[in-house]
């Protein structure tokens, strides 16, 4: 038999929505969306409200915290306030139910739920209508004589208290249960509400608050998590290059956006992730009542000194003085191309029409699309943010670690825009065809940046390279040698052009920052790691030849105590060093080597006493076997008194040997430890 609950409160529930008709739902829709590279978008309602009024917005549950981090809500008619942002919290469902008079969390039966209603009065229909209040709820047993055969049956009943006495229904029989406390019901109803509000796991409501009269402007912002907005260009080589700009975007959420003000933004502001939506709560220590009087815990409230709080307010006034002057609105300006003619390449300019314009924001590159844009919800676009010609050379590019033998079609771009364009692909066109891929990093208004898109097949390289190191000077601070090396490296490069046009070869030339050039007097350009690009023209069916010679220092600190003789031998010999450097050198050298002569005479020395006594052992173990008295253990015995005599000469050596390293080895740290010499 199906069992079901029907109480006051559902029939308030039922009346609540034609109530929260009269309640003036505004609605305010989105009109600004603002994307940044970094992986957020700010989204802004505008709209109006009438009197008080309310803004229903929804969200998805991980965008709540992002949400509650950063809404602006804003009443711009002054006349109105503010009330405030009611949602659902997110604690967690079975601590939520247990709050509730009505406890729902465990999954109650009929049985279970009445019986936590002990006390509460009650209306039961069972058919028949019976009021009064629960007393509890218990088990009965009888007996049930079925077809000759009886068995044991457990009922469950509930029992009232009524006017008329205590009366116990069979919980089989009753269809009803109304309960006549409207709060307990209404108690009873928000449990419910929980348990529903629970299966939407994918968007939760948030209502603003609006309170004032008449008609008033509102605006409402926030930010949530979005897809990055990436970028990708056309570059048309032809008698002008031009180069094509295109925006895509992607609208993820499940709403529309219509006739709304787009502005895509590059940059990485700082943004994190908090969790400001989850209900947190701390553990606190117990505290157990003392038998004598105490002091209240006590607050202290942080302090600065006066010249802090003078500082202090200094900042906040510049920092409001500068919001006023930063202003809030937005120019928007774009412009159209000329028709100068209609060819192909100027036909495939013309089909996309720049829709943006770009500033400056602080550190950062907003594209504001001019045109309002609309786009439905889980729809993506490709919007076009620069349509325009630049100026561009064709040129071969050749970097022996990208093709050994063969030289990339390339071209040198210059960002004569005033716009800011980001990292992306680069699809170019060569005579209305197809020529190839390429890529670009961020790329800023007046800089020059090479591309590659294709592998030149006219041109062939041979690359070969030498390297000379030598030490240039030396000297030694407290015990520690700086030494200055030298390396000139030698690169060699011969460019056959086997095609019918001129070619204008770029060689990159692998360096560092502190590389020195030698040879060529002049380079076209340094790359921020340190490599240099040279010029070659390479005329049809000619050979042309780059000889590229860099200088490097190079330093390096040595512990003259702790190298080795040979290893200072390099320096000793060096006509670059300091003479004075060189004496010092060898005089540690000497050391050095006396100190080992010692080491190898003392390795000889233990290594001799070591076989001798190997060699007793055996002599011991003849003795035993022939006997002390026979003439051939006398001869063992007087062999063996030989090499104890030997034994002890050669512990004699080797403590003076011991003492002779120890004492060498304390002299050169000696000389060492102060050894100075510019």
């Amino acid at each position: 038999m199906k069992y079901r609950i029907l109480t006051l409160a559902v029939v308030c529930a039922l009346l609540a929505p034609a109530g929260a008709q009269q309640l003036n739902v505004a609605d305010v829709p989105i009109t600004k969306v603002v994307l940044f590279s970094s992986g957020v978008g700010y989204f802004e309602h505008a709209g109006q409200v009438d009197g008080d009024a309310i803004v229903r917005l929804s969200f998805k549950t991980g965008q709540i915290s992002d949400v509650l981090k950063s809404m602006i809500v804003m009443d711009l008619s002054g006349k109105g306030t503010v009330r405030g942002v009611n949602y659902a919290s997110r604690d967690p469902m079975l601590r939520a139910l247990k709050s509730f008079a009505v406890d729902l969390s465990g999954h109650p039966s009929l049985g279970d739920l009445l019986g936590q209603l002990r006390g509460a009065e009650v209306v039961v229909h069972a058919p028949s209508e019976v009021q009064g209040r629960v007393l509890g709820i218990e088990q009965h047993t009888g007996k049930v004589l079925t077809d000759g055969v009886t068995t044991l049956m457990t009922e469950t009943v509930l029992n009232l208290v009524t006017e008329d006495g205590i009366k116990s229904l069979p919980l089989s029989t009753i269809q009803t249960v109304e309960l006549v406390d409207q709060k307990l019901a209404a108690e009873l109803t928000k449990a419910l509400d929980v348990i529903l509000a629970e299966r939407d796991t994918q968007r939760k409501p948030m209502d603003i608050h609006f309170a004032g009269e008449g008609k008033r402007d509102v605006r409402v912002g926030y930010l949530v998590e979005v897809p990055v907005w990436k970028t990708s260009y056309r570059l048309v080589l032809g008698k002008k290059t031009h180069l094509q700009g295109w925006a895509i975007v992607e609208n993820t959420s499940d709403v529309d956006w219509s006739n709304v003000q787009l502005s895509l933004t590059s940059g990485w502001p700082i943004s994190f992730i908090q969790d400001l939506y989850t209900p947190q709560y701390l553990r606190r220590p117990i505290v157990r009542p003392e038998r004598y009087m105490s002091l209240r815990p006590q607050t202290h409230e942080g302090g600065m000194t006066p010249e802090e709080a003078e500082a202090e307010e200094k900042r906040r006034q510049e920092a409001y003085e500068e919001s006023l002057e930063s202003g809030d609105e937005d120019e928007s300006g774009g412009g159209f191309l000329s028709d100068d003619g209609p060819d192909d390449d100027e036909v495939l300019i013309r089909t996309a029409e720049a829709l943006a314009s770009g500033e400056r924001v602080g550190e950062l590159f907003r594209f504001t699309i001019t045109e309002p844009v609309t786009l439905g919800r889980r729809q993506s676009a490709m919007l076009p943010l620069i349509n325009t010609d630049i100026s561009a050379e064709k040129v071969s590019i050749y970097n022996p670690f990208v093709l050994l033998e063969r030289c990339l079609n390339g071209v040198y771009l210059t960002n004569n825009t005033d716009m800011i364009m980001l990292p992306g692909p680069i699809t170019v066109l060569d005579g209305g065809m197809y020529a190839g891929d390429a890529r670009i990093d961020h790329f800023a208004p007046g800089e020059k940046r090479l591309i590659s898109y294709a592998v030149d097949l006219d041109l062939q390289v041979d690359h070969s390279g030498e390297n000379h190191s030598s030490v240039k000077t030396a000297k030694i601070a407290k015990g520690v040698m700086d030494v200055v090396a030298k390396s000139v490296w030698t690169s060699r490069y011969v460019i056959r052009n086997n095609g019918s046009d001129d070619r204008q070869v770029i060689v990159e030339r692998y360096g560092k920052p502190e590389d020195k050039l030698l040879t060529p007097e002049t380079y076209e350009e340094k790359t921020s790691s340190g490599s240099l690009r040279f010029r070659v023209p390479v005329g049809p069916g000619q050979t042309s030849t780059l000889v590229v010679t860099t200088e490097r220092e190079t330093w390096k600190m040595i512990a003259v105590g702790k190298s080795d003789a040979k290893g200072l031998l390099v320096y000793i010999e060096s006509d670059n060093i300091p003479q004075n450097v060189r004496n010092a050198l060898a005089k540690v050298a000497e050391m050095k080597q006396e100190s080992a002569r010692l080491g190898e005479a003392l390795k000889k020395m233990e290594a001799r006493k070591a076989n001798i006594e190997k060699g007793q052992q055996r002599l011991r173990q003849n003795i035993e076997t022939v006997g002390a008295t026979s003439s051939l253990g006398k001869r063992y015995l007087a062999k063996l008194d030989d090499q104890e005599s030997e034994i002890e000469s050669l512990e004699e050596q080797i403590t003076k040997t011991v003492a002779a390293i120890t004492a060498a080895d304390q002299k050169l740290t000696d000389y060492v430890k102060d050894l100075t010499i510019e």
